[in-house]
């Protein structure tokens, strides 16, 4: 099966692909207690299908706390770092700038901000010098993160920080986000201006993290109809998903005519995701992230969301190989991931979830370890193969997909033509 989507929007030439990578990263990215060893799996499974060898190997550096205070409060940064030091959970301050339940207070917080603001800077600085046409950051995309405080699993908003990056040089960066939730922390950065527009894709429902992105919700001030919110329902698979995508993202390519692009991949979309929403697969998820590469602009692409560690591993390994117009084998490489500690995961058969009442309504998945020597992934076998992926539709979204999906369309319809008109 290939994994580069529709043949109409394979590109003709070959693409110059910047993928972010260090093993002093990704064990800093390993250590989210969200998402913990996340990181190794993604990149062990590119390494193992050797797409390594059509990338350029970009060594990330950390941001500086000035690169930070580009978007952060300089109050927040200073917290951060000063909570980071010691890993204190009783600064009755904290608070305020968001850290807590959602975003725990652990010792070296502030250099795993650092670490992810910094790469994302890398991957925008290798467009900048035209050094690649797509720049790769999975670790990355942490779209909740506020100017003074941190949201939902979210201590630094690299999105923002690679977005001011590139206007450096670009007049026009357009922001795609296909996470699960709202890019709110991106769309609020930008609210107010012309020159950023977002566009997010996203469930929306009462109840449901971060509570923002109606349709309604298009910009303030200079930047009225520049915030493009397409609310989804449970339920919605690769096809309907895709209609509508490309229905709004024709028009606001020729509304708005950006000049580079940021885009947020976040894969708890994927069906057999403890979110327990979308029914999407990676080979939707590509078809939508071609129709963006095949526009030929500087190209940022960044991870996200994804709490099935090992079907978040499978579906950015899986746009990897798209980007690269490369068809992988469904049967998963042997292969070994150094997670540093020395533990073996059982990601199928140990699974359990739980889901906290809480305003962040996010589902977490623990998984129970059993030491071996050596770190073989037998979890990818839990894969089972590459590209399949069994739709879970949960009880509460068992309403007609076609009824869901035409009334998003309309909205996507009214708000493009609201915009159309407007401008």
């Amino acid at each position: 099966m290939s994994c580069t989507g529709d043949s109409d929007t394979v590109a003709r030439t070959k693409r110059k692909v910047a993928y972010i990578y260090s093993p002093e990263y990704i064990e800093t990215c390993d250590s989210l207690s969200k998402v913990p060893k996340r990181a190794s799996m993604v990149h062990s499974l590119i390494e193992a299908y050797e797409l390594l060898d059509d990338m350029s190997v970009v060594k990330p550096r950390m941001a500086t706390i000035q690169e930070m205070a580009q978007f952060h409060t300089d109050a927040y940064l200073e917290h951060l770092h000063k909570i980071s030091q010691d890993g204190d959970n009783d600064d009755p301050q904290s608070g305020d700038y968001g850290l807590g339940y959602d975003c725990p207070i652990v010792e070296g917080i502030f250099e795993y901000a650092a670490a992810v603001g910094g790469a994302t800077l890398t991957a925008a600085q290798c467009l900048l010098e035209r050094r690649c046409d797509v720049a790769i950051n999975w670790a990355g995309g942490w779209h909740h993160a506020k100017k003074d405080e941190a949201s939902g699993f979210c201590y630094v908003n690299d999105a923002v920080l690679g977005i001011l990056k590139l206007r450096e040089k670009y007049d026009r960066v357009l922001y795609v986000d296909v996470d699960l939730h709202h890019g709110d922390g991106v769309e609020d950065a930008f609210s107010f201006t012309s020159k950023v527009m977002t566009v997010s894709l996203h469930k929306f429902s009462p109840g449901f993290f971060p509570g923002t992105g109606d349709v309604c919700d298009t910009g303030l001030g200079k930047g009225r109809w520049h915030s493009v919110n397409v609310p989804m329902e449970d339920g919605i698979k690769d096809d309907k998903y895709y209609q509508v995508f490309l229905s709004v993202m024709q028009e606001v390519r020729a509304l708005f005519n950006p000049e580079a692009v940021v885009m947020q991949l976040g894969a708890d979309t994927m069906a057999g995701d403890p979110m327990c929403s979308f029914n999407m697969t990676p080979v939707g998820v590509a078809r939508c992230m071609q129709h963006v590469l095949q526009w030929r602009l500087p190209t940022l692409l960044l991870g996200g969301g994804g709490y099935h560690l090992a079907n978040t591993a499978r579906c950015w390994t899986f746009l990897t190989g798209s980007v690269l117009e490369r068809t992988l084998s469904s049967e998963i490489p042997d292969h070994e991931v150094d997670t540093h500690t020395h533990t073996h995961t059982h990601t199928h058969t140990h699974t359990h979830t739980h889901t906290h009442t809480h305003t962040h309504t996010h589902t977490h998945t623990h998984t129970h370890t059993h030491t071996h020597t050596h770190t073989h992934t037998q979890e990818t076998h839990h894969y089972y193969t590459l590209f399949r992926c069994t739709y879970t539709i949960n009880n509460r979204s068992r309403a007609n997909p076609h009824t869901v999906n035409n009334q998003t369309n309309a909205f996507a319809s009214a708000l493009i033509y609201t915009h159309c008109t407007l401008l």
